[in-house]
């Protein structure tokens, strides 16, 4: 399936009711249906199946879709803007991989609205307060020039405005500014280099030294209450071991049971070796002079 992968959806699009309504209408595919679709689709470019697997799965985009109604932005927006990830979902989507289509589209459809709300969240947010709302709607028309204002600038638009001369420079800073995507976009269909944050911000779990440092650490911090368990008697430690390190933890009437003694006589034995075992790791740990 090449660049020919252009739906032409039969639904309607003057009423998103009505959009809404013809795409719950149609069919859910049952999954030997979806992977012969895909199959035909995969083997052969049948744009019919395509065609079949997108249709099928609208119902799913609007679902997704509500879920990022409270960011402002039109739900047809979104809508559309998620059947884009669908039908890029569709195009990528291997059935001998052995999971149906809406699974695998989710990451698709999801990841096209996030682009679309990122594109258009800086001018949904640019302005919250009135006086903001004021100047985000004539700022621009009140600009002499291109670039920066100066300070004699400023002062007029804050006077013809009627606002502080501080709200003038951060609206024309949040103006200014560029929002930069964290994950590259969604459409890896360009071959230009991206360079997005995600790709060049280091991840320090992935640094081989702090990876040893840690694997000392726990090695050490093992050994060490190895040998704190060894200075308790047989009996503290058997406490210890049955109600903190085993998986299937002891209560302490099942050890006083055990060892013939009241429960509250197990709960000062645990408590005595505790703070034993305190002092033993705490002497462990301390650096060597």
């Amino acid at each position: 399936m090449g660049k020919g992968f252009d739906l032409q959806l039969a639904v309607p699009t003057g009423s998103l009711e009505a959009y809404i309504g013809a795409a719950n209408s149609i069919p859910v595919l049952s999954a030997e249906e979806e992977r012969e679709l895909a199959t035909r689709l995969q083997r052969d470019g049948d744009l019919s199946a395509a065609q079949r697997l997108v249709l099928a799965h609208l119902r799913f985009v609007i679902h997704i879709a509500r879920g990022y109604s409270g960011y402002g932005l039109a739900q047809a927006d979104l809508i559309q803007e998620g059947n884009i990830g669908l039908m890029k979902a569709v195009k990528r989507f291997d059935p001998d991989v052995g999971v149906r289509l809406v699974s695998f589209a989710v990451h698709w459809i999801r990841a096209e609205i996030h682009e679309f709300i990122l594109r258009n969240w800086r001018i949904v947010k640019v302005a919250t307060t009135k006086a903001q709302r004021k100047l985000f709607f004539n700022l621009r028309s009140s600009k002499k020039r291109l670039g920066w204002f100066s300070s004699e600038e400023v002062d007029a638009v804050a006077n013809d405005l009627g606002v502080p001369r501080e709200t003038v420079l951060e609206m024309e800073s949040r103006l200014s500014g560029h929002d930069v995507a964290f994950d590259p976009a969604a459409d890896d269909d360009d071959d230009a280099p991206s360079v997005a944050p995600a790709q060049y911000l280091r991840d320090a779990g992935a640094d081989p030294a702090a990876q040893v440092e840690a694997s000392d650490w726990e090695a050490h911090s093992v050994a060490s209450l190895g040998e704190a368990l060894a200075t308790l008697d047989p009996r503290s430690r058997d406490i210890i071991s049955q109600r903190w390190l085993g998986e299937a933890k002891s209560t302490l009437q099942e050890l006083a049971d055990k060892y013939q003694v009241s429960a509250e006589r197990i709960r000062q034995l645990e408590n005595n070796a505790m703070n034993k075992l305190r002092l033993a790791l705490a002497g462990s740990m301390r650096p060597a002079e």
